[in-house]
């Protein structure tokens, strides 16, 4: 029934004129979908409440609640037409109170990490795009259709919102910002292992992937009440600078369960990496922070290593994130291995002298959608200097593609032989003693099958051109602007 909810959900929003890619129908189905989500908590809240002889005091009041505007009910339970506002009326009505009322509880919130706030953050960062309130009734009366109130139900949601997570990734290069291929990630977490017991941040969290995985990988070891109140609450955290990822990555935590996510809507790369402190760090982190980015000067003072890479900075903030002891896997484009300008020598220096830098995966092109580079994923342990470096080249044996994409049997291989350092044709280990002392290069060369780099596919090329010619358009865009 909910897969045939959402494709509904997709019809309608391919009808609607201020809808244009799968991007908006991801954000406008998001809005909805946590209305709907809040107004079912509420009413299991009163439930519970009821049962303990207590009063519950409603989060939204009573004029704008679900009940009232989306789905008023007739004594039969059925939509009571008459009620239910439509057409020009729920337009306005959304716009114009709605939306000002939900963006209002920023600003009243005891803290950040409450429902409250996270209601006023997304309602101050996004915008009803529905144009038609035909087509935004249509929509919520689909919406209506689906219930929060068992962990079935919000399994099943939450696995179809994945699934909406990854069109979106494949739409384009935009949405692939918000997208990493969920078996990489259940790899990454299976190599670092992480326990109860850890705090997990995620910097550069988009659709806060790594963190749901990981919460579905330590879900079954929380055996008792507190155990399950420590993941729920304070082993989790985020940073997100982008409206819309900020905004799915919330719904997508809730539905796996976490009703008020710890993530933080900032831009991560603002805060000065020398002033975090102890407090301020992580046992694990997991990332695939964006690359091809351009920071401002003004951010680059915040780091040691000014660079205007994106990636590097995320790589910088990373590293000084980890607690002692902590482990990290982070994605990075590969030529952060070979760069021979000041900060990828500098940066590498860095990561080699302060961290264990214990394994390097090379993933094959196609890993993601509409990226015209190759990746690594760098897993390193903080505290300790790099010894040895553990290279696997992964090779699936077919061309990646939207039609061929990643799978958990493409990562058996890698992560059976990782848990030992095991050799093999595509697993070498270098000593970081025999590394050129002045560039510290660690370009990807696999002694047991010497070769030429493969030449990339004209899709890769086209994908790179298309890439560059973004950027282009966005920096012309810029300067016209300032005209």
């Amino acid at each position: 029934m909910f897969e045939q909810t959402f494709k509904n959900l997709d019809d309608i929003l391919r009808k609607e004129a201020g809808c244009a890619s799968e991007l908006d129908y991801t954000e406008q189905t998001s809005w909805l979908l946590f209305l709907k989500y809040l107004d079912d908590l509420e009413a299991a809240r009163a439930t519970d409440a009821e049962l303990r002889g207590q009063v519950y005091t409603p989060i939204i009041d009573a004029a704008h609640r679900w009940g009232l505007w989306a789905a008023p009910k007739d004594a039969a339970g059925r939509l009571d037409h008459n009620r239910a506002k439509t057409g020009p009326d729920l337009i306005a009505y959304v716009n114009r109170e709605l939306f000002p009322y939900l963006e209002s509880f920023k600003g009243r919130a005891t803290s950040a990490d409450t429902i409250e706030y996270k209601i006023g953050e997304i309602f101050g960062e996004i915008r009803n795009k529905f144009q038609s309130g035909y087509s935004l009734r249509d929509a919520i009366d689909a919406i209506d259709g689906l219930s929060f109130g068992s962990q079935t139900q919000k399994h099943e949601l939450s696995e179809l919102y994945e699934a909406k997570i990854k069109n979106m990734g494949n739409a384009g290069r935009n949405g692939g910002e918000y997208y990493t291929p969920r078996p990489l990630i259940r790899a990454m977490i299976k190599v670092v292992k992480p326990t109860l017991n850890d705090t997990i941040y995620d910097g550069a969290a988009g659709s806060c992937g790594f963190l749901c995985e990981a919460y579905d990988y330590l879900l079954p070891l929380a055996k008792t009440t507190a155990d399950r109140e420590r993941l729920l609450k304070r082993t989790f955290f985020a940073k997100e600078k982008k409206s819309l990822a900020y905004v799915i990555g919330t719904m997508n935590m809730i539905l796996h369960g976490i009703e008020a996510p710890n993530i933080v809507h900032t831009n991560t790369l603002a805060e000065p990496v020398l002033d975090i402190q102890e407090k301020d760090r992580f046992d694990v982190i997991l990332a695939n922070p964006p690359f091809g980015g351009k920071e401002r000067p003004e951010i680059q003072q915040n780091f040691p290593i000014k660079t205007g890479e994106t990636a590097y900075l995320f790589l910088q903030h990373f590293i000084k994130s980890l607690r002692a002891g902590g482990s990290a896997a982070v994605v990075i484009k590969n030529t952060f291995l070979s760069n021979t300008d000041n900060a990828s020598v500098a940066l590498r220096r860095e990561l080699l002298e302060s961290c264990n830098l214990h394994t390097v995966l090379d993933m094959p092109s196609g890993t993601f959608q509409g990226a015209g580079v190759k990746t690594v994923v760098l897993f390193f342990d903080k505290g300790e200097p790099t010894r040895s470096i553990w290279y696997y080249r992964l090779d699936p044996g077919r061309n990646m593609g939207k039609t061929n994409p990643l799978n958990d049997a493409d990562m058996a291989d890698f992560i059976e032989r990782q848990a030992s350092f095991a050799e093999g044709p595509n697993a070498w280990s270098v000593a970081a003693d025999t590394l050129d002392p002045v560039t510290f290069d660690l370009t990807v060369r696999n002694p047991n099958a010497p070769e030429a780099e493969a030449l990339r596919s004209p899709q890769e090329i086209l994908d790179e051109i298309a890439a560059l010619d973004a950027d282009s358009a966005e920096i012309l865009a810029r300067v016209r602007e300032l005209l």
